[in-house]
């Protein structure tokens, strides 16, 4: 009889310790937030805004080569070039496949994990904003922040870039001439001459005044284009959806994006059109100053004549943040190898390698003078500033105001 009762609480003892073990394995896995967990390399894929697309993947390539590691594994940086607005609307669709609020991270099928392994690590797009709009519509749908504005994994800025105007000598210093400023005013009244450029002051053979502003629909500068002409406009850094519902604003601006070619809406790389094609592609326009630098060289050895620089009153700042995305999507290693890349692209000598890219560091150790050969240094003549004269900084837009600039672009200019 003692015996079976042995028997017995030992086989209840035993019992008792697998419910157990299995309970705190079960909690475990329940507090461990990955999905994804690196094999071999730790894959760390960002998507990368085109204008500093470059400067990144460069950065890249040679962090990849100097072998970098996280808890000894080897951390591998791929680099997927994205228009901002592209991957916006990417976010906004759920393109990339973010994990639905009552899905079980540990419950995925292998067709569901394999989906995961594409899943963006990091974004760099253009500006904050674009961040905050995503976080906001993914807030909504799951609950919870996917971009984080504070602590480690906060969204903070790698390089800047500002809109200014990038316009032909001999037209800018007609444009002078005639109206004493080179301003959204200016290019309107210059794109509604019905004289063209001789009623200006030009050359006949220079026809009618053409404006180059990037595709909203393609590229980021186009959307901050209209808001600076906005800006301009109500003479304040800020609009709202009344301000580009305004029938009178609205009549204007039609007026001024009618000088806009063809060839200008093309391409989301319009500086570098603008360099390919010269004075057919346009007199001028306002666009990205990292894009114009790096084009400034083979724009005067194509078409004889440089570009001569300018900033708006009312500037649109492009602040190119990491990114990193906080979820279950990717994992713990994932997201701390960002960092790691985060931490190499703000470094001394990375960011001095962003100047020759045209791009202004955010280290404030690294003056746009730093580079050898530093863009901000080589033209200055043409009125490149290495400090960027006293401006309004126009405020980001919400969701409403981009949907409303873009539907009315669509309507009433997309050819």
């Amino acid at each position: 009889m003692k015996r079976s009762r042995l028997v017995f609480f030992a086989i209840v003892g035993v019992a008792v310790l697998i419910v157990a073990a299995a309970l705190v394995l079960r909690a475990t896995q329940r507090e461990q937030p990955l999905v994804v967990v690196p094999q071999g390399p730790i894959q760390v894929r960002i998507l990368v805004a085109l204008p500093v697309e470059p400067w990144v993947r460069a950065a890249a390539e040679r962090f990849n080569a100097e072998d970098h590691r996280l808890e000894g594994e080897r951390i591998q940086v791929e680099v997927i070039a994205m228009d901002g607005l592209t991957a916006l609307g990417k976010f906004d669709r759920n393109e990339f496949g973010a994990l639905e609020p009552e899905t079980d991270p540990n419950t995925l099928t292998a067709a569901q994990k394999q989906a995961l392994e594409r899943f963006p690590t990091a974004w760099i797009p253009d500006s904050r904003y674009l961040p905050e709009l995503a976080n906001a519509a993914y807030k909504e749908r799951l609950g919870r922040d996917v971009f984080l504005t504070d602590g480690e994994y906060r969204v903070r800025p790698l390089v800047l870039s500002l809109s200014t105007w990038g316009i032909y000598q001999s037209r800018a210093e007609v444009l002078l001439r005639t109206f004493g400023a080179i301003n959204w005013r200016t290019i309107h009244d210059a794109a509604v001459a019905k004289g063209g450029w001789p009623e200006l002051g030009g050359e006949p053979g220079w026809g009618f005044f053409k404006l180059v502003v990037p595709d909203p629909r393609k590229n980021v500068g186009g959307l901050t284009a209209m808001i600076s002409a906005a800006g301009e406009y109500y003479g304040r850094p800020n609009i709202s959806t009344a301000d580009v519902t305004d029938p009178g604003f609205q009549a204007w601006l039609k007026e001024l994006l009618s000088a806009t070619t063809d060839l200008s809406g093309a391409s989301a790389y319009t500086a570098e059109d603008f360099a390919l094609f010269g004075y057919s592609q346009g007199d001028g326009g306002l666009l990205l100053e990292s894009d114009l630098l790096n084009n400034m060289q083979g724009i005067r050895n194509r078409w004889g004549e440089p570009l001569m620089i300018y900033y708006p009153e009312f500037v649109t700042w492009f602040d190119f943040p990491m990114s990193i995305w906080i979820g279950p999507e990717t994992s713990a290693l994932q997201k701390n190898a960002a960092l790691e890349f985060e931490r190499y692209l703000l470094s001394t000598a990375v960011q001095k390698e962003a100047v020759s890219y045209g791009l202004r560091p955010t280290n404030p150790d690294v003056p746009v003078t730093e580079a050898s050969e530093s863009p901000f240094v080589r033209w200055q003549a043409q009125g490149v500033a290495t400090v960027v004269p006293r401006t309004s900084a126009m405020r980001a837009p919400d969701r409403d105001v981009l949907q409303t600039l873009l539907r009315w672009f669509e309507l009433n200019v997309a050819r």
